[in-house]
């Protein structure tokens, strides 16, 4: 099992990590992640850190498919990977239907055939076999929109690889299926090693060098309530505050994991603000199967189960250095 470091995007403020990314490379972390949502980006950070470091990768978890053409993301990924010497990891995700329409903009039906097209042309780009024709549903290249002056091209610089590789962030049994067919990996958002037959029929499709990357908050105290308290406001906003009533992605992942009426109790309380309620209202049972909190002698013990999980990469959440050298010591 590997390590990586999971930063997550900037609140309101930007507190550089810096000095905590050169410990987990230092303790032999394998990578650290950031994400973006509609505030930072999620590749200028890593630029910043790939800068002043030299051994661990870089990844996007995830890079939202609508804020960019798939030509704009190759290029993106190309030129990272190549200022940090080979070293990007590219995770991909359609992101939900509020963000895509509110804030790209952009049309969210059907995700699931806009992120195949969308990895078949970032893959075709960086093979550089042709100038690039594309005729998808969703997306066409040359586009047949426009001034009709649009002529078929091929990337200038040469990749310093061709296959970069590309891991999905899915929820849905749909898109979960999906990441095993066409990505490299997969990063789930919500994950219980305790309920992995709900992904019985995808991860009978894990191949040899696939890596399921998941992200486990991780919180030290020997107070085990107050160790919960952070992990419940995350969920409760998860829950309550993301996601359209129509289209939830969260509450339908809880649902499946056997959660689905606290879920509800969650999200009730939450959209009448009463968010400290919403919080108390998530069952200590959910994140104590999500994330790893508690004494070290007591995360120690529950890593056992993540240890025989299909997880091979476990994305530690959190900007406690003790809790970034308890994992380290714990699993490396």
């Amino acid at each position: 099992m590997r390590l990586g470091l999971m930063l997550g995007y900037w609140g309101a403020t930007y507190d550089d990590p810096l000095e905590l990314v050169l410990e987990a490379e230092r303790l032999g972390y394998d990578s650290v992640w950031t994400a973006e949502a509609y505030g930072s980006d999620v590749f200028t950070p890593l630029a910043w850190l790939g800068a002043r470091t030299t051994r661990i990768k870089l990844g996007t978890g995830i890079a939202q498919l609508s804020a960019r053409t798939p030509a704009c993301l190759a290029m993106s990924a190309m030129t990272l990977d190549h200022l940090s010497g080979g070293r990007l990891i590219l995770g991909i995700g359609v992101s939900g239907p509020q963000v895509v329409e509110g804030w790209y903009g952009q049309d969210f039906r059907r995700p699931l055939a806009r992120t195949r097209e969308a990895i078949e042309i970032l893959r075709a780009i960086w093979r550089r076999e042709a100038p690039l024709t594309y005729q998808g549903r969703y997306y066409r290249l040359p586009t047949d929109q426009g001034a009709g002056l649009g002529k078929p091209l091929k990337l200038i610089t040469y990749p310093l690889r061709p296959t970069i590789p590309i891991y999905l962030g899915a929820e849905g049994p749909k898109n979960v299926q999906l990441a095993f067919e066409v990505a490299d990996g997969w990063l789930p958002l919500f994950f219980s090693p305790y309920r992995t037959e709900m992904y019985r029929d995808a991860l009978a499709r894990t191949r040899p060098g696939f890596d399921i990357g998941c992200t486990v908050t991780v919180v030290v105290n020997d107070d085990l309530e107050q160790a919960m308290i952070p992990v419940k406001w995350t969920m409760a906003f998860y829950i309550g505050g993301m996601g359209h009533p129509d289209m939830h992605f969260h509450v339908n992942a809880f649902d499946r994991m056997g959660f689905g009426d606290p879920a509800a109790r969650v999200r009730k309380l939450f959209l009448e603000g009463k968010r400290a309620e919403a919080a108390a209202a998530v069952p200590d049972e959910l994140c104590d199967e999500l994330a790893l909190v508690g004494s070290p002698a007591r995360i120690k013990d529950r890593l056992q189960a993540w240890r025989d999980s299909p997880v091979t990469t476990i994305l530690v959440g959190s900007r406690d250095p003790a809790a970034v050298r308890l994992l380290a010591e714990a699993v490396l």
